[in-house]
């Protein structure tokens, strides 16, 4: 059953010691991502990759951080995570669509080191997938396979429903897969960012930008709180929401499918 456990976190002292820690944070240029990067730096890790498609953002999202925390080890990273290409030279830089398939090759060129540094001697390495409440949305037909790949004929909404809920199923799939890292899926909650702006504006999220979102959201401040719990918590107590086995490993298997020829 699914269950719903409020947990107090207060970033300024639950957030542990991060010393030796290399995190590499997606979308880094503005919302959950870049407050993610601020408060993260705030606890000494060896470094943070702040990876983002548009260079000019995303190294301006390095200098506000640096200007609040002036001794971060934080570093642009240029990636587009539509582009199998701009993926496969991200990874190689850190040697470690903005959908379902870009976020899977990822990764899977990262697992390789994922596996490498969780020792037996060592904190295991750990990966934090914002999911999103959207899977509740995706209506009987379940996952649209031919949507994860392309953005033809899919509105912004169904499209956001359909990645997402792939993102939840597949890393089901990942743990599976990998018992020797950890991932975690966590809905951040309705958080005042710019996802939806970032949209083109038909009815649909014209409707959420102008009527939904203005009610129903909170401060970044606040909604950073649930990914950076996710990723630096000792335990928690997993929802159960969304647990189909079958449909995740129809998403694990499809996915590996599409990815098969991509190495680094």
């Amino acid at each position: 059953m699914p269950t719903t456990k409020v947990v107090p976190f207060d970033l300024a002292t639950d957030i542990p010691s991060l010393v030796g820690k290399v995190i590499l944070i997606t979308g880094a240029n503005s919302g959950l991502g870049k407050q993610s990067s601020l408060e993260l730096a705030k606890h000494n890790p060896a470094r943070i990759w702040m990876a983002a498609r548009n260079p000019e953002k995303g190294n301006q999202a390095v200098a506000d951080v640096k200007s609040q925390v002036p001794d971060a080890k934080v570093t642009f990273l240029e990636m587009d995570l539509s582009s199998f290409d701009s993926i496969k030279k991200a990874a190689k830089t850190i040697q470690m669509g903005t959908n379902h398939i870009g976020h899977a090759l990822l990764l899977k060129l990262l697992t390789p080191l994922l596996e490498q540094t969780a020792t037996p001697t060592a904190t295991p390495s750990r990966i934090v997938s914002l999911a999103s409440a959207a899977f509740k949305h995706i209506g009987p037909e379940m996952i649209q396979f031919s949507a994860l790949k392309s953005l033809d004929g899919v509105s912004p909404v169904s499209r956001y429903i359909q990645s997402k809920t792939a993102n939840l199923l597949y890393a089901q799939g990942f743990a599976k897969h990998n018992p020797r890292v950890t991932i975690v899926s966590v809905d951040p909650g309705e958080v005042a960012t710019q996802l939806f702006l970032r949209e083109p504006g038909d009815e649909q999220m014209t409707y959420l930008q102008t009527d939904v979102a203005p009610k129903m959201t909170r401060p970044i401040e606040e909604g950073v709180k649930n990914p950076l719990w996710a990723a630096v918590a000792v335990e928690g107590v997993p929802s159960g929401v969304m647990l189909d086995e079958e449909l995740a490993g129809e998403v694990w298997e499809w996915t590996q499918k599409e990815l098969e020829d991509q190495q680094l």
